[in-house]
């Protein structure tokens, strides 16, 4: 490493000690304003941000995928500075930031606190979507209340400095992961950029203006080199990471041989606290039931959605549909799911190794399917040397798992499969007819608990959870340096609960206004991010502007566009 890129980190991190300083003089209203700032900032350069995106990830401007970028890029942000800024007001004013969220007693002794909807846009913009953040067991409500607000809750009692390594595929995960650290860890912080996301640098420089003119921020680019040399500094307290498992003991436990001496011998190179969202292979479980045909194309786009929104290049992407062998509908549906996957606009690779690992996919699997540049691969086997099961693709390739059984005993089965054979725990998605769940009953529920993924989503997919600014998001709890899985800790978690163990997503299983017909009172038409929506560009833009300044006025121009997709 040159004596520049060194001279260039110790000013970071020199700036970052004297800050830290500041950072704990910092009243609480004074912190809102930042994140205020922070919000405003956000709102002005969101256009500059997609379109800066949209080279990155090779699409023109009037591609009909660019919502994503808008959804995924600055409404994410905007939406989590708005919470998080709403948490330090009801810390300010004595309270909790969980007061006035409604909560219950959840099985195992857990307690859920309703986070979305909350308040009247919620529940007009995204009727009929429900999350649920759950504690872990043994955790009563008064408890949740008081151990809220984390970091804030002390705010004079600074946490050092942290590093934050940025992500490369979805460009609000950076930014999240500062505020994190900054409102939940009580640290200052130094950001790391991916080399795709370099780019966005001077975006990202102008929204945290507020926080690098005083020191509690400083943004980084370079190679994996500086990285290291970052993480490994003397005067930096702690490590965050989003990535890969490799990437993650490559920190941790050095590389080659080292590494594995390290790790057998518990020994990490790295001795500071890390944590950090790895991805995993995320399961999407399939209960049989009796459906109509419109119900097996809708829920076919759904789930062609979670395998491509981005190119298949996001952590929490459905990499294994599983499905029951003994279902009826079963042939339907996959050819329902071939024709949803051949629908969805074709884009180009811009994350680096895609081709590399799509290659591989398919030489592991010579009964893989091409369906354009995506792959569709049958007949996978529910056991630890089945690749599909624990090797990440990140790239459009799709497996399915058939399981046998009824719906009682597939669901059953499929939780067991899902929590043992499965590589990760970041997220898995259950689609289930409302029928089916009534006839189910306790047993379904049974069956959500015993998952142990850090978001479940029912009739939703997992994204969603991303994408709730109030809901917690990283792997289940209990993972270690040596066997890391999906990764350590929590982000986004706008309430700033304590120690969280899961988010709980519910949606529609139809769209209005045949959920209207069916009996399920809900208004949602077909999501926005579905990538067979025509309209998602516009409707996930207008849901931006609406996150800059939520007024009534912008409403019937985001429900017409929703309902011409």
């Amino acid at each position: 490493m040159t004596t520049t890129v060194t001279a260039t980190i110790d000013a970071a991190v020199s700036a970052l000690r004297r800050g830290e300083i500041e950072w704990a003089r910092t009243s609480l209203p004074d912190r809102r304003r930042l994140l205020d700032r922070i919000h405003a900032n956000t709102a002005s350069y969101a256009r500059e941000w997609v379109e800066i995106a949209a080279g990155i990830k090779k699409l023109s401007l009037d591609s009909p995928l660019l919502g994503e970028e808008w959804v995924s890029g600055p409404y994410s942000l905007l939406t989590g500075a708005a919470a998080l800024a709403e948490s330090l007001l009801a810390l300010e004013n004595g309270g909790s930031p969980v007061d006035g969220y409604p909560m219950r007693a959840a099985p195992g002794g857990r307690t859920a606190v309703e986070v979305f909807p909350h308040g009247m846009f919620d529940t007009l913009l995204l009727n009929g979507f429900r999350a649920e953040v759950w504690s872990r067991p043994g955790i009563d409500p008064e408890t949740v209340r008081a151990r809220a607000g984390l970091g804030q809750r002390k705010p004079d009692h600074t946490g050092g400095i942290g590093v934050v390594l940025g992500a490369g595929n979805i460009f609000s995960i950076a930014p999240l992961d500062v505020l994190y650290q900054l409102y939940a860890d009580n640290r200052v912080v130094a950001l790391k950029l991916n080399p795709i996301t370099d780019p966005l640098l001077p975006v990202l420089e102008k929204i945290f203006a507020p926080m690098i003119e005083r020191g509690f921020v400083r943004l980084l680019t370079g190679g994996p080199d500086v990285g290291a040399a970052l993480v490994h500094h003397l005067d930096v307290d702690a490590v965050h990471m989003t990535g890969s498992a490799l990437t993650h003991d490559a920190i941790v436990f050095g590389t080659g041989v080292e590494a594995a001496q390290n790790k057998a011998a518990g020994t990490p190179k790295l001795t500071k606290p890390i944590t950090s969202e790895l991805g995993g292979v995320s399961p999407a479980i399939v209960v049989p039931g009796r459906w109509s045909t419109a119900d097996l194309r809708f829920q076919a786009e759904h789930l062609a959605t979670q395998r491509l929104h981005n190119n298949g290049y996001n952590c929490i992407a459905s990499q294994v549909a599983v499905i029951s062998a003994d279902w009826p509908q079963k042939d339907r549906f996959l050819a329902e799911l071939r024709a949803a996957i051949e629908r969805a606009p074709e884009r180009p690779d811009y994350y680096p190794g895609s081709a590399a690992r799509v290659a591989a996919a398919r030489q592991g699997y010579p009964q893989a399917e091409a369906i354009g540049a995506r792959t569709f691969i049958e007949g996978l086997t529910p056991d630890r040397d089945e690749p599909a099961l624990h090797t990440e693709y990140f790239s459009p390739v799709l497996g399915v798992l058939e399981l046998p059984g009824d719906p009682a005993e597939f669901l059953a089965r499929a939780v067991q499969v899902a929590n043992d054979e499965f590589e990760g725990t970041l997220g898995v998605n259950i689609t289930a007819h409302p029928a089916t769940i009534k006839q189910l009953g306790e047993r379904f529920d049974r069956a959500v608990t015993d998952l142990r993924y850090g978001t479940i989503a029912i009739n939703a997919w997992t994204g969603l959870g991303y994408l709730t600014a109030r809901a917690s998001w990283g792997a289940f709890p209990g993972h270690t340096l040596a066997d890391v899985q999906s990764g350590i800790g929590v982000v986004h978690n706008a309430l700033l609960i304590e120690e969280p163990e899961r988010t709980v997503l519910r949606g529609p299983f139809r769209p209005a206004p045949r959920s209207l017909l069916h009996g399920e009172f809900t208004l949602a038409p077909k999501p926005p991010w579905f990538v067979t929506n025509r309209t998602g560009a516009t409707t996930l833009r207008r849901l931006t502007d609406f996150a800059k300044r939520p007024r009534i006025s912008a409403l019937p121009g985001i429900f017409a566009s929703a309902l011409r997709g």
